[in-house]
C-alpha cells in the first residue's frame, strides 16, 4: 500500500508511504481518498495526522506518470484527483498535517486540507506547477488563496518558489514551527488532546467555519445557529455544562 491508516488512543494517522517522496501517482490519490473515508466513518478516530514520514512529506505529483496523459485523459481524471483531496478536507474531525521535508504541488496541496499545519524547521512548501506549464489541479488555486489571501497565493502559484519555514510561518501557510525530530509528536499531542474533546461539537465547530467561509455572512451565521442549537441535544453539552457548575472550566471528560 501506498498510504495506510494506524490508529492508537482516539488518533487516525494517515501515513503515505511511497520512498523516496511519496510522490503521489494515481493510485495514492485514490488510496487517499479510501483513507479519508474510513477515518470519516470510524468512531475509534477522532482526530487525523497527515504524515509522510520524518525525511519528506510530499514532493507532488507523478510526474513521470502524468507525462504520458493526454488532454483526454487528464479531463477523466482531474475530478478523481481533487475529489480525492476533498475527502480529505471534509473528514468531520480535526486534522493536522505533520509536515516534514518537502510540500510540493500535490503535498503542498494535501498539507491544505488541514485544519492546522506543523511544520519542521527544514520544512519547504510550493506550488511550482507553472514551472511545468501547469496550474495547480488538486485544489490549488482555491484553498491556497483562502488561506493565506490572493496576493501572496498568486505570488507562490505565479513564480512557482518554495518558500522555507520561517517563510511559510510569516505568511500564514503553516502555524508552528519545531525541529524535525518533534513534528510528528506536536502533531500527536494535539490531535490527541483533540480526540478526549466533545466529537460532535468539534464537527460542529468545523463545518460552521468551514462551510460559512463559502457563504455569505447571514448563511455562516444560520448554520452556526442550527449547530449550536442542536448541540443541546447531546449528552456531551450535559457533561460540559454540568461540569462547569460543579468543578469549573476545562475539566469535563467527555464520552
Amino acid at each position: 500500500m501506498t498510504a495506510h491508516l494506524e490508529v492508537s488512543e482516539g488518533v487516525g494517522t494517515i501515513r503515505l508511504d511511497r520512498p523516496p517522496m511519496n510522490a503521489l501517482d494515481i493510485a495514492t490519490q485514490d488510496r487517499l481518498r479510501e483513507l479519508a473515508e474510513e477515518a470519516t466513518r470510524r468512531d475509534d478516530v477522532r482526530a487525523v495526522i497527515l504524515w509522510g514520514g520524518e525525511k519528506v512529506f510530499a514532493a507532488g505529483a507523478d510526474i513521470k506518470e502524468m507525462q504520458d496523459m493526454d488532454h483526454a485523459a487528464m479531463v477523466a481524471r482531474s475530478r478523481a484527483l481533487q475529489d480525492s483531496f476533498t475527502a480529505v478536507a471534509r473528514i468531520p474531525k480535526p486534522v493536522v498535517a505533520a509536515v516534514t521535508g518537502y510540500a510540493l504541488g500535490g503535498g503542498c496541496e494535501l498539507a491544505l486540507c488541514a485544519d492546522i499545519r506543523i511544520a519542521a524547521d527544514n520544512a519547504k512548501l510550493g506550488q511550482p506547477e507553472i514551472l511545468l506549464g501547469l496550474i495547480p489541479g488538486a485544489g490549488g488555486t482555491q484553498r491556497l488563496p483562502r488561506l493565506v489571501g490572493p496576493s501572496k497565493a498568486k505570488d507562490l502559484i505565479f513564480t512557482g518558489r518554495q518558500v522555507k519555514a520561517d517563510e511559510a510561518l510569516a505568511i500564514g501557510l503553516v502555524d508552528k514551527i519545531v525541529p524535525a525530530a518533534e513534528v510528528y509528536e506536536e502533531a500527536r499531542m494535539w490531535a490527541g488532546r483533540l480526540a478526549q474533546g466533545p466529537a460532535m461539537a468539534l464537527r460542529a465547530a468545523k463545518e460552521s467555519v468551514d462551510t460559512g467561509l463559502e457563504a455569505d455572512i447571514d448563511t455562516g451565521l444560520a448554520i452556526e445557529r442550527n449547530w449550536f442549537a442542536g448541540l443541546f441535544a447531546t449528552e456531551d453539552r450535559q457533561t460540559g455544562m454540568r461540569s462547569f457548575v460543579e468543578e469549573g472550566p476545562g475539566k469535563a471528560k467527555f464520552r
